[in-house]
C-alpha cells in the first residue's frame, strides 16, 4: 500500500504535539497532568506508526522522557529512589515544564511576526497611473495542524474498525498513495472544497484510508490543499489553496486541478 514515507518532520515536531495537548487538557503549562498528557502522546506516537509516517528521532526520544516523568509520579513516593544529593537533580517535570513554557514564547513571537508580515502584504504602494486595489476577502479560519489531522483520521479510523468488525471480510488493498493523491485533486478540483470526513466516504479497507490520508498529508505539504478549521479542535475543511501558493507537484500525480473556491 505505502509505496513511500511521509517526511514526518517537515511538518511540526514534539514539542509542537505537547503543546497541541496542552491546549486540548485546557489548562495552564504549570498546571498540566502530565500522566495525562505523556499518555496521550504516546497514543498520538501510536497512530503515527499505525500511518506509517517516518517518525523523527526526538519523538522517541521525547516519548521515552515521558515514560519516564510518568512512571516517576505513578510510583508511591516511599517506593520512590533516593538520591544523596537530591536537591541538585532537577525534577525532569519542571524541566519539560520549563522547555515548553521556552518554546511557546518562541511559537508565539513568530506568529505575531507572520501576523505583522501578513498585513504588511495588504499594504500596497501607489504608483502614478496605477489602478487601485481592493483589499482581497479573507476568510477568517485557523489552519489545521498535522496534530489535528492524525486526530481526525484517527476517529475515521475507528469508526470504520467498529462498522466492519461484524464483517469479518478480508478486503485487498488496491490503492496506492500515487493513485489516491491523482484521486483527491480531480474531487477537489471539481467542488473546491470537502469535509475531511467525506475523503473517506467510500473508503473499501482501512489501508484504503490510510493511504488516502497519506495522500492528503502529501497535498497539504506541497500547499495544493489547505486544512482549515472555523475554530481551534473544530471540524476540518479540506480546500484548494491559491494558486500562488501552490508548490510544483510531481509529474506522476500532475493531473488538471482548478481553484474552484
Amino acid at each position: 500500500m505505502s509505496d513511500f514515507k511521509i517526511q514526518f518532520e517537515v511538518f511540526e515536531g514534539p514539542m509542537d504535539l505537547l503543546l497541541f495537548l496542552v491546549k486540548k487538557q485546557e489548562v495552564d503549562i504549570y498546571d498540566v497532568n502530565m500522566t495525562e498528557l505523556a499518555s496521550q502522546f504516546l497514543e498520538y506516537i501510536e497512530v503515527m506508526k499505525t500511518l506509517d509516517l517516518d517518525l523523527a528521532g526526538e519523538f522517541i526520544v521525547m516519548a521515552s522522557a515521558l515514560m519516564y516523568i510518568k512512571s516517576r509520579e505513578l510510583l508511591p513516593v516511599d517506593q520512590q529512589i533516593e538520591h544523596e544529593n537530591e536537591e541538585d537533580i532537577e525534577d525532569p517535570r519542571w524541566e519539560l515544564i520549563r522547555k515548553l513554557v521556552e518554546y511557546k514564547r518562541f511559537k508565539d513571537v513568530t506568529a505575531d511576526l507572520q501576523k505583522l508580515e501578513f498585513e504588511q502584504e495588504k499594504v500596497y504602494t501607489r504608483l502614478p497611473g496605477s489602478i487601485p486595489l481592493d483589499p482581497l476577502p479573507m476568510d477568517n479560519r485557523l489552519e489545521a495542524s498535522i496534530f489535528d489531522l492524525i486526530g481526525a483520521v484517527d476517529r475515521v479510523l475507528q469508526q470504520y474498525f467498529y462498522r466492519e468488525a461484524a464483517k469479518r471480510e478480508i478486503v485487498d488493498d488496491q490503492w496506492s498513495i500515487s493513485e489516491k493523491i491523482v484521486v483527491i485533486r480531480r474531487r477537489l478540483g471539481v467542488v473546491g472544497r470537502l469535509r475531511f470526513t467525506e475523503l473517506f466516504d467510500e473508503a473499501g479497507s482501512r489501508g484504503e484510508i490510510v493511504a488516502t490520508f497519506l495522500a492528503l498529508l502529501e497535498l497539504v505539504r506541497l500547499k495544493q490543499l489547505l486544512a482549515m478549521q472555523s475554530e481551534v479542535f473544530g471540524d476540518i475543511d479540506i480546500v484548494v489553496a491559491p494558486i500562488e501558493m501552490q508548490r510544483i507537484v510531481p509529474e506522476e500525480y500532475n493531473t488538471d486541478i482548478v481553484e474552484s473556491l
